[in-house]
């Protein structure tokens, strides 16, 4: 397979390139323990910006330059990172944290209990991420200064979700003088700084993005497999949108690490001796396809379930992904604690049956390209898509959905991929009929918060019913697994069996290829994407 073989083009153009100032003296590559790493990734974030993290593939890079209050454990537990511990009053409304002492930012400020403040007030600013301020921090009332090593946050109620959000990206502490004076605090970058292992230095928009070691760290959580400075002198990640270029590198040299192996070329990687391949499933909500119920046809649930029933979901799946992706049954991924097996093998791929619904529905008639009709008019639905979040095939995954509800059932599946502000512009003009979506919320009970409530900041379905409101209120106010779980699971059959409002895809999965020589790469435990390049080192 001579493409994958192929060397990549030098990679030459202008770059702003900002070293944070204050911070640690650069080193070079020579002088550090694991020296340099390429590592070619599919994605490019659309933000640097922590707090306005949306991508699942740009975590890893989030943990190069930024830490977080807490951390998670092998088994889910929350553990101490930049707080050395914390105490929930029994009302579960006021959290005590201890933070660690000694800690500073790139930029030489001090990290303290008034930066953690500075970094929760900044959600309250209007604007800044509503999202996260409407779920993540919706029960946040106040923030309290202790003193510099003691801070206490005081809740209007209970809510299971806000250790989480200190655990997450979201919670990435931020240098408060950096959210102050970033030239684009929106998109971040060399000059929105963390606490993190890694510096920031250098980014060429559309080719890469070079970290340098931070020499001074020395507040890993107790998680990681090593304390002290990162192993490597410096990581560069080049954004790779390419699959088979993104091989090409690795298989050439070019970049010792990749991450997001194409299916197409999994056994070529699991066959090459010199090369080691790593997979984990994502936690969060499943990639789904949500029905727009707010106008036709899918305000009709019988020409909901007659997509659903029209796709041979397996063989779509095992047809573009080479028998490599996990099939979703539920909005909840499998990987999560919250996930309703019950929901496996109870709808889709029934082409007499979505025949049988469209004709109850009035489709019954046909044009000259074979599509169904009703009233001279086509059954249309459209699906429009931000191009940055486009990752695993799905553009290739669409098009084989979109052949089989026009082959099985006559249904003009339309699909776009344009640019980030001309897919908000369609989603705000009502003009769709599918919502793409997953999300890599390692509690998967903010992503249902987030898509499904009837005033959730993209709920792109329009559909509302007080029962899932209700379970979902429960379920964030109270901290016992085995609740939430019962809750999640009536959330979970009434959107996807009793009111169809949802087409679960697939669970999405992350992947890691790498050169034998190095060692130290793996996944986070809680979310299953790659981890930073902290342990990563390279051998001599």
């Amino acid at each position: 397979m001579k493409h994958l073989r192929r060397t990549l083009p030098l990679l030459v153009a202008a770059s702003l390139t900002v070293t944070a100032c204050g911070g640690a003296p650069r080193e070079t590559a020579a002088a550090a323990d694991g020296g340099s790493l390429t590592w070619a990734v599919e994605t490019q974030p659309v933000t640097f910006n922590p707090h306005l993290w949306a991508q699942n593939k740009a975590r890893l890079l989030v943990w190069n330059q930024f830490d977080a209050l807490l951390s998670r454990g092998e088994d889910g537990s929350f553990a101490p990172w930049l707080a050395r511990s914390w105490e929930v009053s029994a009302d579960g409304r006021t959290y005590t944290f201890h933070l660690r002492e000694g800690v500073t930012f790139h930029d030489g400020e001090k990290f303290d209990a008034a930066a953690v403040k500075a970094n929760l007030d900044r959600f309250r600013v209007p604007g800044y991420n509503p999202t996260v301020a409407s779920i993540q921090l919706s029960a946040l009332e106040r923030v309290e200064v202790v003193s510099p090593a003691e801070l206490k946050v005081h809740l209007k109620r209970p809510d299971a979700l806000f250790l989480d959000f200190l655990a997450s990206p979201y919670g990435g502490q931020v240098s408060p003088k950096s959210l102050r004076t970033a030239k684009n605090l929106k998109a971040g970058g060399p000059d929105l700084v963390g606490t993190g292992p890694f510096i920031l230095d250098r980014y060429v928009q559309g080719q890469e993005v070079h970290y340098r070691r931070n020499p001074a760290y020395a507040w890993a959580p107790p998680t990681a497999a090593h304390q002290g400075p990162a192993h490597l002198a410096e990581v560069t990640y080049r954004f790779l949108p390419e699959s088979a270029v993104r091989v090409g590198a690795l298989t050439s040299g070019q970049a010792e690490v990749i991450e997001g192996v194409p299916a197409t070329e999994v056994d070529l990687v699991k066959k090459d001796p010199d090369l080691a391949f790593q997979t984990a499933l994502n936690s969060g909500s499943a990639y789904t396809y949500y029905f727009n119920t707010g106008h036709a046809p899918f305000d009709d649930k019988r020409v909901r379930e007659a997509f659903r029933e029209a796709v041979d979901l397996d063989a779509v799946l095992a047809s573009v992904y080479r028998g490599q992706a996990t099939r979703a049954w539920s909005v909840v991924g499998k990987a999560g604690p919250f996930y309703d097996a019950s929901l496996e093998r109870t709808y889709g791929g029934d082409t007499a049956k979505a025949n049988a619904l469209l004709d109850q529905a009035g489709w019954t008639t046909r044009d000259a390209q074979g599509f169904r009709t009703r009233d001279g008019k086509r059954l249309t639905v459209r699906t429009v898509s931000a191009a940055p979040f486009v990752r695993d095939r799905r553009e290739i995954l669409a098009q084989a959905i979109q052949a089989q509800v026009k082959q099985n059932a006559g249904i003009d599946f339309q699909i776009r991929i344009v640019d980030q502000g001309s897919a908000q512009q369609a989603l705000d003009r009502d003009e769709y009929e599918v919502f793409e979506n997953s999300r890599g919320d390692t509690d998967a009970g903010a992503a249902l918060n987030l898509i499904l409530a009837r005033q959730a900041p993209i709920n792109r379905t329009h559909f509302s019913d007080a029962s899932i409101d209700t379970w979902l209120t429960r379920a964030s106010r109270v901290s016992d697994v085995k609740t939430r779980t019962a809750l999640y699971a009536k959330v979970q059959r009434a959107v996807v069996a009793e009111n169809a409002i949802a087409f679960p895809i697939y669970v999405p999965s992350d992947q890691l290829a790498a050169r034998r020589s190095v060692s130290g790469l793996g996944f986070d435990p809680v979310s299953g994407t790659p981890k930073s390049a902290y342990d990563v080192r390279i051998a001599p």
